[in-house]
Parts: structure tokens; C-alpha cells; sequence
């Protein structure tokens, strides 16, 4: 990674092109990033009512909370408006909707003090998107719903865009996630059991870098980037909203950033929709990044009701 680029002027084409290579983009806020955080901070005021959601976790035991999540956030992931605001959004940054696929927006919840850190509000240790399946050529957009600080936002660690790191991504398969461990992550309150790509040699943690950004900033880079929840010290809970990207020219042509280190199998492509009218990509599309012959049962888009 060599610059972070700034409210920058480049082409949807340009800036793919420089986040392949390690680079990183952040926004300033938008109307549609903002009107996405609005919605997200009401659906969050009426599910944790009378509570501040920022404080609610100092009102209620974990097991409570959880459940709170186990309906807040399918409701905004699969809500129409959601949607809607993500293709403005997209549109109003540059991106050709015709070629420009996303995924659904999740809502995230990283709270404070180790409250609690597994399933619905799972924190996420240092990884790459591309070992769980994601396609080299996926973009990461990131968003804070509420007022964030540098110790509950999100951290990259930019010394490994080119340092391999042993990884248990061997193991992962996304269809297998989909069939076996999705569903189940409300059940984890105390600790997460779900299988789930780690480093297996010790990660060096800094130097890193915290982008603290304004509401509705919006925070972009490569899903081969390593990067962290930062263990949140802040005294509230962080809520932000994340989705991702691809291109269709740059999937059929298999460019990205560089694979130095994932072994997982499967693919998530099939869950992007396509920026006009939602369509999914082909399958003849996405077919050649499956390596490995698809067992009868495999799940491949998952429930459409359901969360991760």
C-alpha cells in the first residue's frame, strides 16, 4: 500500500485499478451514504427502544442484546430501502450500475468492553475477505453509522498487502458455511465456534492504520486487504453498515489484487446483485471460479430471509 487516496477525482475504473494494488479510497459523506445511516440508526432507535443503541448494551444481559440483533439486522440487510440507497449511492460515487454488483449492506455492531464479541457481533480478528470465499476482485465499502473513534473503528494492517501469512482458509468452503454455520450464529453468545479462517502464525498487528471518518464517511479497499475491528475501549457500541462490490468486466477477465495466501474454495459471486434491477450474475459467469466439483446439496446463494 503506498497512498490513501482522499475524496479523489479517478474514474470507477481507475480506482479499481489503484485498490487492486493495495491502495486505499475514503469518502466524504454523501446524501445517499447519509440517508443509509439515517435509516440504520432509526431501524436501531425502534429496536432498542427506550434505550440509546449506542448505550444498550449497558442495559441488558448479552443473551437479550443478541436477540434484539437476531431481528434488527436481517430486517435492514434484506430491506428494500436498503437496497434502494445502496444503487444511489454507488451511482453518486461514479460506479456503471449496469456492470457494478453489490451485495447486501450488513449492519455491523462492534460493542464496547468485551460485552460482547461473538455470532450477531462477532469481531472480527485480522483477516482477509478472500479467505472466506470472496473473489479477488471484490471491493470493500465501509461506513460508520454513528460518530466513530480510534479505539472502535476499523484497522488495516498494510505491511501484509504483500507478506503471505499461514492461514487455515484450506478448510473453508463457502457453500459448507452457507449449509452449516450461518444460521446458527445467534446462538453464539459467549464464544463463537463456528470454523472460520485464522492466521496460524502470529500476526503483527501494527503498523496499522485507523481511518476515523465523519458519519457516512465511506471507507474503500481491496478484499485481499488484512484488516481488524479494533478491540473497542470507546465506552459505546460502534455501529457500522459494510457491503461489497464487484465488476463484471473485471470478473469475467479474473483481474484483482493478487492471491498470496487464500486456499479457500467455492465463491460468493453468486450472492451479488446487479446494480440496475437486482438480477444475479450468470451463473456460465461464475462457474469458473469454482474449483472444485459441487456436491448435490451445496447451498450456494444462501436463504434470502436469513443474516450471516
Amino acid at each position: 500500500m503506498n497512498a490513501l487516496f482522499l475524496d479523489s477525482p479517478a474514474n470507477d475504473d481507475e480506482r479499481r485499478r489503484l485498490l487492486y494494488q493495495g491502495e486505499l479510497f475514503v469518502y466524504s459523506p454523501t446524501s445517499a451514504s447519509l440517508a443509509l445511516c439515517e435509516f440504520a440508526q432509526n431501524l436501531s432507535v425502534e429496536a432498542f427502544a427506550p434505550y440509546d443503541p449506542k448505550k444498550a448494551q449497558f442495559e441488558m444481559p448479552p443473551e437479550q442484546y443478541a436477540a434484539i440483533l437476531e431481528t434488527l439486522k436481517p430486517k435492514f440487510i434484506h430491506h428494500p430501502t436498503s437496497k434502494q440507497l445502496i444503487q444511489e449511492l454507488l451511482h453518486g460515487l461514479g460506479c456503471d450500475l449496469t456492470k457494478t454488483y453489490f451485495d447486501v449492506p450488513r449492519l455491523r455492531t462492534s460493542t464496547s468492553d468485551n460485552y460482547l464479541t461473538s455470532g450477531l457481533a462477532y469481531a472480527f480478528h485480522a483477516h482477509r475477505d478472500t479467505w472466506y470465499s470472496a473473489p479477488q476482485c471484490q471491493i470493500n465499502w465501509w461506513i460508520p453509522v454513528y460518530e466513530i473513534v480510534a479505539e472502535n473503528c476499523l484497522a488495516i494492517h498494510p505491511k501484509y498487502w504483500t507478506q503471505p501469512i499461514k492461514n487455515s482458509s484450506r478448510d473453508y468452503n463457502y457453500y459448507r458455511w452457507n449449509k452449516e454455520s450461518r444460521s446458527s450464529a445467534a446462538t453464539q453468545i459467549t464464544s463463537d465456534t463456528r470454523k472460520q479462517p485464522r492466521a496460524e502464525e502470529p500476526i503483527e498487528l501494527d503498523p496499522q492504520l485507523r481511518i476515523v471518518c465523519k458519519v457516512g464517511g465511506i471507507i474503500l479497499f481491496a478484499a485481499a486487504q488484512m484488516h481488524s475491528s479494533v478491540p473497542n475501549t470507546s465506552g459505546f457500541t460502534r455501529f457500522s453498515i459494510d457491503f461489497r462490490t464487484v465488476h463484471f468486466d473485471d470478473v469475467t477477465a479474473k483481474l484483482g489484487a493478487p492471491n498470496i495466501d487464500s486456499e479457500c474454495t467455492g465463491t460468493t459471486l453468486r450472492d451479488y446483485l446487479r446494480g440496475t434491477d437486482l438480477t444475479r450474475l450468470p451463473d456460465n459467469i461464475v462457474a469458473p471460479y469454482d474449483t472444485d466439483p459441487l456436491p448435490e446439496d451445496a447451498v450456494l446463494v444462501y436463504g434470502a430471509s436469513k443474516s450471516k
